[in-house]
């Protein structure tokens, strides 16, 4: 028997959590690679604070962030949507930007571009820097 792998795209996973309990929501199974039926959705063009990260190069969708905060004793996780927003661990919405993600979960106002990291260690702030002297990936 063969192994059956199912990848949901991050939108996808936007959309479920937006959806309530009484929702309907469809989902549309293809097969990947080179042996994809029908169609092809166009893929989502990064806009918002990320955008300019991602069309760089230097964040990708489906880039895992995280922090922790050892004295507050919060941590959080949130994943990078193809049009630049990031879906949080835990929360129904989608969040525009970074600092609006932390927030969810700090219930504070917070910088989010230097409280999210990658699983490198490096910040959403440290890749705009690099970014800003033109030390890209894209």
């Amino acid at each position: 028997m063969p192994t059956l792998s199912i990848h949901f795209d991050p939108a996808v996973l936007a959309h479920l959590v937006k959806a309530g309990g009484d929702d309907t929501v469809h989902v549309t199974l293809s097969l990947g690679g080179g042996d994809r039926i029908g169609t092809p959705a166009a893929p989502a063009v990064p806009h918002g604070p990320l955008a300019d990260l991602m069309k760089a190069g230097l964040l990708a969708e489906g880039a895992v962030l995280a922090f922790h905060q050892r004295r507050a004793g919060r941590q959080g996780r949130a994943v990078v949507t193809g049009d630049g927003q990031l879906i949080v661990d835990g929360q129904a919405a989608v969040f525009p930007s970074p600092s609006k993600a932390a927030e969810a979960i700090t219930g504070n106002v917070i910088n989010g571009w230097t409280l999210w990291q990658l699983p490198d260690g490096r910040t959403l702030d440290d890749l705009r820097r690099d970014l800003a002297q033109g030390r890209h990936g894209g």
